[in-house]
């Protein structure tokens, strides 16, 4: 008797048929630079010579931790690709670059076609807020590797910047102001905690906060920086920018202060937005706990000269963002210190 592929647990016409639903989506994104479109064995995308003199690749790879789990618990699985491109995206943009595409890998047990749709339609969303084209990526079908209904992400970007326009962290001097850009939630980071903390207090779909339920507070999709911050960097001199992701306040911050520099911060300009408070109350930490685990309702930094701060406030506003002067850069004081 024959045993084919399928039978081993392995369809490639689901396969086949994906890619054939997700192509109209991904066409969406396309960019200038973007040769041919899916299937083909590279994607082929040429470096943007017209517009920069000496352009430097930037890459970056992520996945969405285990805000998946919380996912496909509770089947949420539209948004966990706005989540994915986030996390990959918003890395590079600190840095100046531009994304140019995004490629993902998606991995499962047994291959469902209507969720794998959702997923990707997701991603195509997180690139269309990123300006990036979806360029391809792969689904891998693994019978044994997974429970029945999991699946597995990543994500890889590249992205361009002129060399001479590097933000490094290095123009950072002491007085600088730092501003806070809103996060919509705890954003891709902190979910281990957040799912045992689910489990203790016996939270469910209908549990509310202030409000709103719980947990469409925990799947808000992680905010996408890109658009705003390339537009204020064409037009101010940003000294340093950071992407407040695992470790929180206090770890990421300091990644983009030179040595000798600290970086104080208003506790009262922390106020901690309803989710987080849930939190905290349901793990019963004190705040410097909570700083180092999650964003606290900051998901980018943006650290500037105070001849520039009033004016830059101003223009991300116009932006359609909410900023917020948080605290400043100081001589002397190491890592993050809250005032």
């Amino acid at each position: 008797m024959a045993i084919t592929y399928r039978d081993a647990g392995v369809d490639i016409d689901a396969g086949d048929e994906l890619v054939e639903r997700i192509k109209p989506h991904v066409r969406r994104t396309l960019r200038p630079e973007v040769l041919g479109g899916l299937g083909g064995f590279g994607a082929l995308v040429e470096v943007p010579v017209d517009r920069y003199r000496r352009p430097v690749l930037v890459s970056g790879t992520d996945g969405v931790g285990t805000k998946l789990r919380l996912a496909i618990d509770t089947g949420r699985h539209d948004t966990v690709g706005i989540d994915l491109v986030a996390m990959c995206v918003n890395d590079i943009v600190v840095q100046g670059a531009e994304p140019l595409y995004f490629l993902d890998y998606y991995a499962t047990g047994k291959l469902e076609v209507a969720v794998a749709e959702r997923v990707v339609a997701g991603i195509v969303e997180g690139c269309l807020q990123a300006g990036c084209a979806l360029v391809g990526g792969e689904t891998a079908e693994m019978p044994g590797m997974y429970h029945a209904g999991d699946y597995d992400l990543a994500g890889f970007t590249v992205g361009v910047v002129e060399k001479d326009l590097i933000i490094d962290g290095s123009k950072t001097r002491a007085g600088d102001v730092v501003i806070g850009l809103p996060s919509s939630g705890p954003h891709s980071n902190g979910y281990s905690l957040i799912r045992r903390l689910i489990a203790h207090t016996g939270a469910d779909a209908s549990t509310q906060v202030e409000g709103m339920a719980l947990f469409d507070r925990l799947m808000a999709p992680t905010r996408i920086y890109v658009k705003p911050l390339l537009q204020l960097l064409k037009e101010f001199d940003v000294h340093g920018l950071a992407h407040v992701t695992g470790g929180g306040i206090t770890d990421n911050l300091p990644r983009v202060i030179p040595e000798g520099l600290g970086i104080v911060l208003e506790k009262r300009a922390l106020d901690l937005p309803p989710v987080f408070r849930w939190l905290q109350q349901a793990a019963g930490v004190d705040d410097a706990e909570m700083y180092r685990t999650f964003n606290c309702g900051i998901g980018m930094t943006v650290h500037v000269a105070p001849s520039d701060a009033e004016a830059v406030m101003a223009r991300l506003r116009e932006l359609g963002e909410a900023p917020r002067v948080l605290g400043e850069v100081r001589a002397g004081d190491e890592g993050v210190r809250y005032a």
